[in-house]
C-alpha cells in the first residue's frame, strides 16, 4: 500500500497526488483491515480488466481463489485482434477454478472464469453472456469499459469491479458505472502496477472502495463475496456522482471522454481542454461519423485489394478463402456507402 509521503519516490508522490487532491472513496488502510465487516450483500459477479503488465496479476488472483469460490469471474485483458488468446489456458494452470473462452449465449455459473475471444467484446446479460464484434471503445476490442458497464447495468449491487495495470484510461468509466449502480470498486495499487495509468485514472475519475496489491486481491475478493463489508459505504451519500464527470460521450477532436459542465447551458469538456456547446457537439459528431464511415469504406476496399493481391501467392484452398474474403469486404463497403447516401440529418435547432 502507499507509504508515507516522506519515504516515497517523486514518481510515487505524483501517483498519489490525485488521491490527496480529491475526495474519492478510497483508503490507505491495510486490506486485512478493510476486509473486516458484518455486511451480507450478495456479490457474485466479478469483472476484472487490465492491459500492459496485468497478466502476472490475474494469474496471482486465480491462484489465490478457493475451489469453492461462489462467484463468476470475467477477466478482460487487451490483446491483439489476430493473436490466439491463451488467457484461459494460463488461468487453468494458475489456480483451481476452471477457465474458458466465453461463447455467445453461454450461461453464467459460479466458480468459473470467463475470458473474451480475440477481437470480441464480452457483454454480461441476465444469466448469460454475449460475444460481439461491436465498435471498439478506447481503441480496444475487447473493451474493459464495455464489460464493466454491462455487468453494472445487469447486476447492480452484485458486481465487484477490479482494474489492474495498463496504459491510458480504459476501465475508469466502467468502474464509475459500477459505483453508480451500487457495486464495489477495486484498483491495483499504482505503486505496484508495472503500468499505473489505468489505476491512476480510475482513482482520479471514479469512486473507488479499495486499492490492493496483487497478493491481496484474492483474499479481498473472497471476503467480499462472502459478505464482507465495505468501509464507509453509505448508499444515500456515496452513490450520487458529480454530474461534471463522465457524460458517456467522446470528444470528436481527440476521442477522449467528455465531462458535462454543471451549468444551465449544456457544455462538454474533455481532458485535453476541447469544449463544445450541445449543438456544436451534435454537429461535430455528425461530421466525425461521416469521416469515420468513409474511412471504413477505404479500409474495406484496401482490405479487399490486399486479399486479391495475395491470391496469386496462395495455394488453391487459401486462394478461394481470400477470394471470398475480398467479396465480403466489397459487399460491406457498398452497404456503408448506401448508408451514407440515404442518411437523413435534421437540423439541431
Amino acid at each position: 500500500m502507499f507509504g508515507s509521503a516522506r519515504n516515497r519516490t517523486p514518481q510515487a508522490r505524483r501517483l498519489q497526488e490525485p488521491l490527496e487532491r480529491t475526495n474519492l472513496r478510497s483508503s490507505t488502510e491495510p486490506v486485512e483491515k478493510l476486509m473486516n465487516g458484518n455486511g451480507r450483500e450478495k456479490r457474485d459477479i466479478i469483472v476484472a480488466g487490465g492491459s500492459a503488465g496485468a497478466l502476472d496479476t490475474v494469474k496471482v488472483i486465480a491462484g489465490g481463489l478457493p475451489a469453492d469460490f461462489p462467484a463468476a469471474l470475467f477477466m478482460v485483458l487487451h490483446s491483439a485482434p489476430r493473436d490466439r488468446n491463451p488467457l484461459a489456458e494460463l488461468l487453468n494452470l494458475a489456480g483451481p477454478l476452471p477457465a474458458c473462452q466465453a461463447v455467445e449465449g453461454e450461461s453464467i455459473l459460479p466458480g468459473r472464469i470467463y475470458v473474451p475471444a480475440p477481437d470480441r467484446h464480452l457483454i454480461l446479460a441476465e444469466n448469460h453472456v454475449h460475444i460481439t464484434r461491436g465498435p471498439k471503445e478506447g481503441l480496444q476490442r475487447p473493451s474493459i469499459n464495455l464489460t464493466f458497464r454491462s455487468a453494472a447495468r445487469s447486476y447492480g449491487k452484485r458486481v465487484i469491479g477490479v482494474l489492474l495495470s495498463g496504459m491510458l484510461d480504459d476501465g475508469a468509466s466502467g468502474l464509475w458505472e459500477i459505483a453508480r449502480q451500487g457495486g464495489v470498486t477495486i484498483v491495483q495499487d499504482p505503486e505496484e502496477a508495472p503500468f499505473p495509468s489505468m489505476p491512476v485514472n480510475a482513482l482520479r475519475d471514479a469512486p473507488i472502495d479499495f486499492r490492493a496489491r496483487a497478493a491481496e486481491m484474492a483474499p479481498l475478493l473472497t471476503s467480499l463475496v462472502s459478505g464482507g463489508a465495505v468501509p464507509n459505504q453509505v448508499e444515500a451519500v456515496r452513490r450520487p456522482v458529480d454530474p461534471a464527470r463522465f457524460s458517456g460521450f467522446s470528444c470528436p477532436e481527440c476521442q477522449g471522454p467528455l465531462w458535462e459542465e454543471p451549468r444551465e447551458l449544456h457544455e462538454f469538456r474533455c481532458r485535453v481542454g476541447h469544449v463544445f456547446p450541445l449543438k456544436t457537439l451534435i454537429s461535430e459528431h455528425t461530421s466525425a461519423q461521416e469521416r469515420k464511415l468513409y474511412a471504413a469504406i477505404l479500409a474495406l476496399e484496401e482490405g479487399a485489394e490486399l486479399a486479391e493481391y495475395s491470391m496469386d501467392k496462395a495455394g488453391d484452398v487459401r486462394r478461394e478463402a481470400l477470394r471470398a474474403e475480398a467479396a465480403q469486404l466489397r459487399h460491406h463497403a457498398a452497404a456503408i456507402q448506401k448508408l451514407l447516401e440515404e442518411r437523413v440529418t435534421p437540423p439541431v435547432d
